[in-house]
């Protein structure tokens, strides 16, 4: 028979197996309280999967994919439900379109045709549409503005409104320097909408801009774009240039000649004037005579038939760090060179002077062969750092007869100059 166990070891061994027990409950009751909420979250935290069908032959051949997000398109509209620049352009038209006119220019048969050449069974004397382009109400006085160009030559003008309302127009001024004219009707019995002229000060690279005319004969056209330059000068007549120009890309098209250049407001800030191209259609380049100058021009025409520009009387360029050393002048001048300075001018009394010496330059393209003529440095204070400074400041600034004050660099330093000036001839050189 066995020997039975002490009663004390007994205890002994319980003791043990309770403890071990314990310890393991604690271990198991701890993982499980460590992992079951983190495998929550990430059970969380997964893409969701369902399945999608697949049609045999597409590029995905997998039984799954993940479903992804609906892309959202997010577009700002007004009130109404028109996006924003749809409103302006509406708004504009709305606005503007009833101030623009079709100008439909008149002349006879034999004036329209090669001299001493006319079509047998015409007469001469008959009455024939000889040009088309765009104008816009100035006042309720019944004016029109246009270019010069566009009625050039007219022996008979006509205007069409928005309504189709037509009048007969008498051009009462024009001004081949600024390509401006002002023309008249009766305003008894038309809607005379005057258009609203911003500032050229407010005019900047980038903004929104619109053109409304008559391109190709299309009345009510409305173009858009933006300003892409400003401070252009333009060919004028008799080698004369329009300065401060703004620079579009607008489209402009013949028929566009004389109409409004329009801010996003719908206020003028230029007349439709030029087109650079070699087809004579849009290219990107069109050019608008500034707002400045067409409310100093044209209310002279309206008042009195002409404009008398300021004149000088130089000719030069603009001062290039290249052609320092060949001219014997500063890297670091700036200003407009004087070349030429024509006899019995303004500049001539005032004692400007020209280039009368020989340079030599390795850029003739760029440099000019003529040393020693004055640099106009500032006008009236204003510092001028290329040539269309001074004609941007007699255009905007002066009038026949007005004196200025002129810096001028000369044999190595700067003096003073006044100089009265005189009315623009018809040639830049008489």
């Amino acid at each position: 028979m066995p020997e039975s166990m002490p009663e004390s070891t007994k205890k002994s061994s319980n003791t043990v197996l309770w403890v071990i027990g314990g310890l393991a409950a604690f271990v198991v009751f701890g993982f499980l309280l460590l992992t079951v909420p983190a495998l929550f979250l990430i059970a969380r935290s997964e893409p969701q999967i369902e399945a999608v069908n697949v049609t045999p032959g597409s590029v995905n051949t997998s039984a799954q994919a993940v479903a992804l997000p609906t892309p959202r398109v997010i577009v700002a509209t007004p009130e109404g439900g028109v996006d924003y620049e749809t409103a302006v352009f509406a708004n504009i038209y709305e606005q503007v379109n009833p101030s623009v006119v079709n100008v439909t220019v008149l002349g006879t048969v034999q004036s329209s045709l090669s001299e001493g050449f006319t079509p047998r069974g015409v007469d001469p004397d008959d009455f024939v549409v000889i040009s088309t382009g765009s104008g816009f109400v100035w006042d309720a006085e019944g004016h029109i503005v246009t270019n010069n160009h566009v009625v050039e030559g007219a022996e008979q003008v006509q205007v069409t409104f928005e309504d189709g309302a037509v009048a007969v127009a008498e051009v009462v001024g024009t001004d081949v320097d600024s390509d401006l004219a002002a023309l008249k009707i009766d305003p008894e019995g038309y809607r005379l909408a005057p258009v609203v002229r911003a500032s050229l000060d407010d005019v900047h690279v980038g903004m929104r801009v619109v053109a409304i005319g008559n391109p190709f004969g299309l009345e009510g056209t409305l173009t858009s774009g933006i300003v892409s330059a400003i401070g252009r000068s333009i060919p004028a007549r008799g080698g004369f240039s329009i300065p401060d120009s703004i620079q579009t890309d607008a489209a402009i098209n013949p028929g566009n000649s004389g109409g409004p250049l329009l801010n996003e407001r719908g206020e003028l800030i230029g007349v439709n004037a030029q087109i650079r191209s070699d087809v004579r259609s849009n290219s990107g380049v069109g050019f608008a005579i500034p707002v400045n100058i067409v409310e100093r021009v044209v209310p002279a025409l309206i008042r009195s038939g002409k404009y008398a520009h300021s004149y000088m009387g130089i000719s030069g360029g603009t001062l290039s760090p290249i052609c320092a050393d060949a001219l014997g002048v500063p890297k670091t001048l700036r200003g407009a060179l004087v070349l030429d300075v024509l006899p019995r001018t303004p500049a001539d009394a005032a004692g400007l002077r020209g280039g009368t010496e020989a340079a030599e330059t390795e850029y003739p393209s760029i440099c000019p062969d003529r040393a020693g003529g004055d640099v106009i440095v500032a006008i009236e204070g204003e510092p001028v750092t290329k040539f269309d400074d001074v004609l941007s400041y007699l255009q905007r600034n002066t009038s026949p007869g007005d004196t200025v004050s002129l810096s001028i660099w000369r044999n190595g330093q700067t003096e003073e100059v006044e100089l009265t000036l005189a009315p623009r001839p018809e040639n830049a050189t008489p």
